[in-house]
């Protein structure tokens, strides 16, 4: 690293900030970070300590702030300004990482359920799934809300509306994926759905939070189809054959998402039932 004593070149201070020598020249024709000093000859040098001011207008720069406000910021003549800025600063980056968690929750879920659609189709497989959060809107809060002669769409558009609604109010994170929770004990179909769903961040005290709890699940892909009376019966037809005992719901899940749903060649839906610990493999 380059140097007279105490002393910094433009290039020495480049590699001390992990910068370039053009970033430097930009900050100071821009009058934010001028050299300390200058040589006899002509050659500008920085201190070491003008590293904590190049940290700063970098980290006021990736979040946006005016070339004006990060003057006075560094001049330190207004430190009540100066609160206020760093206050503005961190809400807008609470803000980002909001949308960034998001997009990770979204993304993150998608490729698991696309690599889980991959699975043969209707045939019958045991796994260890995690616990899993869910928005599940009961059947009774569905006929609420829909209008018995709308359309498909105007139904689908009537749900949206509620669970973003939700998600907003609860502070909660959600892909959209859709799917149901049908009632123990019955033949799972349309029919016997009791919750309409969506998976969704844990930790919100939400009175239509659910979790769908952890254990050995027996489960199915029903793929390249939206009917899944084939998937119910296959599941059904295994679990007797087998002699199987389950605990709890039957659970439905969209696994194609936004991204192929639109095409019934692309659908893939995930069936699955926790089996009882007795019950065995």
């Amino acid at each position: 690293m380059e140097r007279t004593p105490g002393r910094l070149t433009s290039g020495g201070f480049a590699a001390l900030c992990g910068t370039t020598k053009e970033t430097l020249r930009h900050y100071k024709d821009l009058g934010l970070l001028v050299p300390a000093h200058r040589g006899e000859n002509g050659y500008g040098y920085y201190d070491p300590e003008q590293f904590y001011d190049f940290y700063a207008i970098s980290i006021f720069r990736q979040t946006g702030t005016p070339l004006e406000e990060i003057r006075r910021c560094l001049r330190g003549r207004d430190a009540a300004g100066t609160r206020a800025l760093l206050r503005e600063q961190r809400q807008r980056l609470a803000a980002e990482r909001r949308k960034l968690e998001q997009m990770d929750f979204v993304l993150s879920g998608i490729l698991s359920g696309l690599e889980l659609g991959a699975a043969a189709d209707l045939i019958p497989r045991t796994a260890r799934f995690e616990a899993e959060g869910l928005l599940a809107l009961p059947a009774e809060e569905l006929e609420g809300l829909m209008d018995p002669e709308a359309g498909e769409d105007a139904r689908l558009l009537a749900v949206l509306d509620r669970c973003r609604a939700l998600c907003r109010e609860y502070g909660l994170q959600t892909d959209y994926r859709l799917g149901a929770i049908h009632r123990p004990g019955e033949p799972a179909g349309p029919e016997t759905i009791s919750h309409l769903t969506m998976r969704v961040s844990e930790g919100a005290d939400c009175p239509f939070f659910h979790r769908k709890p952890a254990g050995t699940y027996l489960y199915l892909c029903c793929r390249g189809r939206w009917d899944l009376s084939q998937g119910y019966a296959a599941l059904e037809g295994h679990l007797r054959e087998q002699g199987l005992e389950t605990e709890g719901s039957v659970y439905a899940c969209d696994l194609a998402g936004f991204i192929l749903n639109g095409v019934e060649a692309n659908a893939a839906t995930l069936l699955s039932v926790r089996l009882a610990e007795s019950g065995g493999l």
